[in-house]
Parts: C-alpha cells; structure tokens; sequence
C-alpha cells in the first residue's frame, strides 16, 4: 500500500496530460503519448475518462482542456476571504492608475494571481486567476518574501531555487536578500524588466497581525516606472489599497 506521502501515480498521470494540454493547447492521442513516453492505449484510456468528467474535450480527434476545470478555480477564488474583501479596492486602484492591479499569494512557495483586474490602459500581458511564477521574479513576490521569517524563505529558495525569468532577474541568494531586507524598511516594493522586458511592478504587502497573507501588485510598461514622479505616485497608491485590504481583512464580518 502506496504511502500518504507517496501519490498515486493513476492520479498523477491523469494531471501530467492535463498540464500537458494546459501548456500546448489542443493534442490528438499519439502526440500525448509521445510526450510522456506511455502507450496510445493508455494515453486514450486516460483521455476517455477525463472527457466522461468534462475536463477535456475531443475536438474531431485532438483534446483540449475543459471548462469543467474553470468551474473548480472559480470556485476556489470565490470562497476566498481574501479575494471577497480585497476585489472592489482592486477594481477602485485599476481605475486611478489606468494600470493592470493583481492580487497576489504564495502557495507552495510560488507565486500566484488570485484576481486580477484592468484599468483603461493596461497593458495586455496575459495576466489570469491561477497564473504561477517564480515568487523572486518581480515585486509583488518580493514584497511577500520580504515578511516572510527567513527559514520559510529558506524553504522556498531550497525548493524553487532562483531560476531567471530575463537577464535582469534576481538569481544570486545574497542580492536576493539584500533587497528583501531593502523592501522590508521601505514597506513597498519596484522592480522592471524582471519577470518580462518592458514590463515594471510597483507592489505592496497585506498584512494581517503581522502577517503577511498576500500582496497588491500594480503593472505598467517600464518606461513609465522610470519616471520617478510617476512612481512614487503608484507606490503611494498601491500602498494605501494594501492598507484598506489590510484593515478590511480584519474588521469584515
């Protein structure tokens, strides 16, 4: 008998096709199997069955991923206390700034976006609920890791690592800390081309009982971040909505 610890390697299979479809859109049968290395026969036996759950779909012989799965991450942001109190700050930040403002936490030591929302000139990035980064890629982890106690960073550094989204990546584990103790005096955090060329983050932490429990990032082209008039304007900004989410956060019924 296969341990807790140990996963089942049925249920494992069945979301290495998923993932696999979630990173190459729509794929028949041989090419899934091709990819993993297992036989057509099982590759079709998998497919079957995850299309009889309506997590694919079979488009005339190639599958791609359903929308039942949708309905599970919907489900998952929507229960969430904090994505409840924080959405109308996020949607009030993207309408002053014209800027893409996204709700952040870690979860097994990435990055994610919980919600996102755009304002009328954002850039259009592909920012989505459920997207995974490396969390010392950009800012808005930053700020995170920065309120994190040094063994939990520790954990996620030993875990993650510091892989290199672009050049201008943070990958070295002493200038990594050097600007988490950097972030945490100043309360916020900047960063450009990081995560993506051309692209800048301006980030606050939410903090709750000393607690960090997320963070609000707000994205624009890094041109404008440059400018530094412009840029203390969106770490005020972005300061006060981490703020209210805070103090919401705890007073809210």
């Amino acid at each position: 008998m296969a341990s807790d610890s140990t996963p089942l390697r049925t249920v494992r299979r069945a979301f290495e096709i998923l993932h696999l479809l979630r990173d190459r859109g729509e794929l028949g049968v041989t090419a899934v199997a091709t990819e993993l290395s297992i036989p057509k026969s099982t590759v079709h036996d998998y497919l079957r069955t995850l299309r009889t759950m309506g997590y694919v779909v079979n488009d005339a012989g190639t599958y791609r991923l359903g929308f039942r799965l949708l309905e599970l991450g919907g489900q998952a942001k929507y229960r969430n206390r904090l994505f409840q109190v924080a959405r109308p700050e996020l949607e009030r930040l993207a309408a002053d700034t014209g800027e893409i403002v996204s709700l952040n936490v870690e979860e097994r030591g990435e990055f994610v976006v919980l919600h996102a929302e755009f304002g009328e000139r954002s850039l259009r990035l592909g920012v989505y609920p459920g997207l995974r980064t490396p969390i010392h890629t950009h800012a808005a982890g930053k700020v995170m890791l920065a309120g994190f106690d040094s063994d939990r960073v520790d954990r996620i550094v030993d875990r993650r690592g510091l892989p290199p989204r672009t050049d201008h990546t943070t990958t070295d584990r002493d200038e990594l800390d050097a600007e988490l103790d950097s972030i945490a005096d100043r309360g916020y955090g900047v960063d450009w081309n990081e995560q993506v060329v051309g692209m800048g983050v301006a980030a606050a932490p939410i903090v709750v009982d000393e607690r960090v429990i997320g963070s609000i990032g707000v994205v624009c082209p890094t041109d404008k971040l440059y400018d530094t008039t412009y840029r203390a304007e969106l770490v005020a900004a972005v300061q006060q909505s981490a703020n209210v989410v805070s103090v919401n956060y705890q007073y809210s019924p």
